[in-house]
């Protein structure tokens, strides 16, 4: 009884969450902020940051230790062949002394200027998804803050991965990195947006995000190797950048699609604390209706594409055989 009970709730709520109208305004507001260009532009931002931030750091990580940033990616995805190849030749900077040594102020100064072009360009996506007024380089104090604040999550989730999973997947601590992502995504929000997103606004995003990154995480755990190799073996090491602005595209497009979705749900909790929740037999015919036309487009469908045989062919004449009135003995 217990079981009907709760499953009957699960399916009554996620029917009040799935339902038509909420839908189509997750996806009216994915739109507005143009989803798909914002991810891609983010990608390339993440991308033209990512590459000196990562030479900067495998020259941090070879005056503390003997390891370096190509062999952490190989080890953490499992690459073999070419693609570990390639990324060792995208990243044979870092792991060469005598190169390391030369990163400097200047170094440290591109790093800074990349990564600030990435986080007004995160900047965006909050300004854009709750409608506020942009601020662009105003923000740049929040915006050196904030990268402060991504180094210490980076060394977090790295150190979180190294010491609990060794393994390609990484089950555990892709669980554990969830809890301290969706912190990180909350924080970040109200740094990027000059605190003007209170903390609960951000958390429905926050929680959506750091869940949907989670899976996307395991998700890419499995499939990157093989991209990796894909890509290096047609292009070399420039297949590891392509293989990496892919990566970076699905991460970035689980960030703004969950910028959509947090605002919608946060407006959505906010109605449901005023008392404005549509009533069970609303939600019910918004699904009947929805049915309805599903199963009015089957029909039209089968009547249109319906088998040809089935039809009378008057096209062609049928023509007969011409009949023969004795057969003609065997000789």
């Amino acid at each position: 009884m217990t079981a009907a009970v709760n499953r009957e709730r699960l399916t009554r709520t996620l029917t009040f969450w799935l339902r038509p109208a909420f839908t189509l305004r997750v996806v009216n507001r994915f739109q507005k902020v143009a989803g798909f260009d914002r991810s891609m532009s983010l990608a390339s931002s993440a991308l033209t940051a990512l590459i000196p931030l990562a030479i900067l750091g495998g020259a941090l990580l070879n005056l503390v230790g003997n390891r370096d940033v190509a062999s952490q990616i190989i080890e953490r995805y499992g690459l073999t062949g070419s693609g570990a190849e390639a990324v060792t030749d995208l990243f044979a900077s870092t792991a060469d002394p005598a190169t390391s040594t030369g990163v400097g102020i200047v170094g440290t100064i591109f790093v800074m200027i990349s990564v600030l072009g990435f986080s007004r360009a995160a900047q965006r996506v909050f300004e854009q998804a709750w409608e506020l007024k942009p601020l662009s380089v105003r923000n740049t104090l929040n915006g050196l803050l904030w990268i402060l604040c991504s180094t210490v999550y980076l060394a977090l989730t790295g150190w979180i991965g190294a010491v609990l999973d060794q393994g390609r997947v990484g089950l555990t601590s892709a669980a554990c990195q969830a809890v301290l992502a969706a912190a990180f995504l909350v924080v970040t929000g109200r740094i990027l947006s000059a605190k003007r997103l209170a903390w609960r606004e951000l958390v429905p995003f926050g929680v959506l995000a750091a869940v949907l990154a989670a899976c996307y995480s395991v998700g890419a755990s499995i499939y990157l190797p093989h991209l990796f190799n894909s890509y290096a073996t047609s292009y070399g090491a420039l297949g590891a950048v392509f293989a990496l602005i892919s990566a970076l595209f699905g991460a970035m497009l689980v960030l703004v699609g969950s910028a959509a979705l947090g605002r919608e749900v946060y407006e959505e909790l906010g109605r449901i604390r005023d008392g404005q929740r549509p009533a069970d037999d609303e939600v019910r015919r918004e699904w009947d209706a929805v049915v309805a036309e599903m199963r009015s487009r089957w029909r039209t469908a089968r009547r249109q594409f319906a088998p040809r045989r089935d039809k009378p062919r008057r096209d062609k004449p049928r023509r007969d055989k011409p009949h023969r009135d004795k057969k003609e003995p065997r000789r």
